[in-house]
């Protein structure tokens, strides 16, 4: 077995950290993608797709038509919004910080890398899945494949995880609070009607039935994400006012699991005032993978191992894996180790690099 060269991954990483590849800017998602395109190198079929904007890629060995995989490993090179010097890489022993370090563009590289060194060589087709629109849902890049027909058997998803398997993951939601009220002069109150008081009333309402979690809780959660009014000056009743809200929930709530984005807004209209309306753009449903399954005992093998845990694990967060869920396909997130996803001191633990590496490189080979 070939162990990953770290001085030579390092170079790529910290190349590939310093591109800024948000939603926002279509030619960094292509830099991100050919860069790790590059680092997999010729001899495989790449399947070239774009949705909307985003482009993504799907390479597997041969030259003939694409069949059902046995796996999948599946790997996202976009990331949210950050500061320049976040994408200025800079190491500090163990740990590499920058925007994306984390989630997940070094456990989408050790994939790529891992994928080249042995998928030519297993009797059963494998494949390596990049995208580019993670952040903002999965839809045009994971989505927008399974819906051209790319399927198998069994994914690893490479959002971190310290090479324990997340095995369930929240569904998620978005929501719009609309309170309709009458525009006044601020001096005279008495003729108008405050939309932005009758939206907290709303928003109080929301949250008693769902509190704001001050610690890890399996239960929903509802994140009061924007609130805004019409334009208007400070001497002025707003007529209107909007709250988006974002929504997180186990599969065990029957409010909001299974449910649809009509009856999810009826839900939350019976919480709020009358004169609050409620719309419901989609409903993402939980992702769950059978954690009895053969293949999640091989990957828990394989990080066992490398001398790690293996634990099953739940995920707060939403990841693409919910898009093969949704289709009956096993999929589980296994990654690198690290910490401050989404913040300013987002950092991998390069540690766990070389382990996760030939951790997927065991569970490939050991495909049948």
């Amino acid at each position: 077995m070939v162990e990953v060269d770290i001085a030579a991954f390092l170079v790529a990483a910290e190349e590939l950290l310093a591109i800024r590849s948000t939603a926002d800017r279509p030619a960094e998602l292509h830099r991100a993608l050919d860069l790790v395109l590059d680092a997999v190198g010729p001899g495989f079929t790449v399947e070239r797709f774009d949705s909307n904007g985003k482009p993504s890629a799907l390479l597997y060995p041969g030259n003939g038509s694409r069949p059902r995989f046995r796996a999948i490993l599946n790997g996202h090179l976009d990331v949210v919004p950050a500061p320049p010097e976040q994408f200025r890489p800079r190491r500090e022993g163990d740990r590499l910080y920058a925007r994306g370090a984390q989630d997940m563009k070094l456990s989408a590289l050790a994939q790529a890398l891992a994928f080249r060194e042995v998928a030519r060589d297993l009797p059963v087709p494998v494949a390596l899945q990049l995208v580019t629109d993670e952040e903002i849902g999965g839809h045009d890049g994971t989505a927008h494949q399974l819906e051209q027909g790319v399927t198998a058997d069994f994914v690893v998803i490479g959002e971190h995880s310290a090479l324990r398997l997340v095995v369930e993951s929240k569904g998620l939601l978005t929501a719009r609070l609309r309170a309709h009220g009458r525009g006044a002069h601020s001096a005279y109150q008495w003729l108008g009607d405050n939309a932005v008081l009758k939206l907290m009333r709303a928003v109080d309402r929301v949250l008693a039935a769902y509190p704001v979690a001050t610690e890890e809780a399996w239960r929903t959660t509802v994140n009061v994400a924007r609130i805004e009014t019409a334009p208007g000056s400070v001497n002025q009743v707003p007529a209107e006012a909007t709250a988006w809200l974002d929504i997180r929930f186990p599969p065990g709530d029957t409010d909001f699991a299974d449910r649809t984005p009509e009856e999810v807004a009826a839900h939350l209209g019976a919480l709020c005032p009358p004169e609050v309306s409620v719309e419901v753009d989609r409903v993402e449903p939980p992702h769950q993978a059978d954690p009895a399954s053969p293949d999640v005992a091989a990957l828990r093998e394989a990080a066992q191992a490398q001398g790690y845990s293996g634990d099953l694990l739940r995920k707060y967060g939403a990841a693409d894996s919910r898009h093969y869920h949704q289709r009956g396909i096993d999929a589980v997130i296994f990654g690198i180790g690290g910490d401050g996803q989404h913040g300013p001191d987002e950092y991998a633990d390069l540690t766990t690099v070389r382990p996760y590496h030939q951790a997927l490189v065991h569970f490939l080979a050991s495909l049948t």
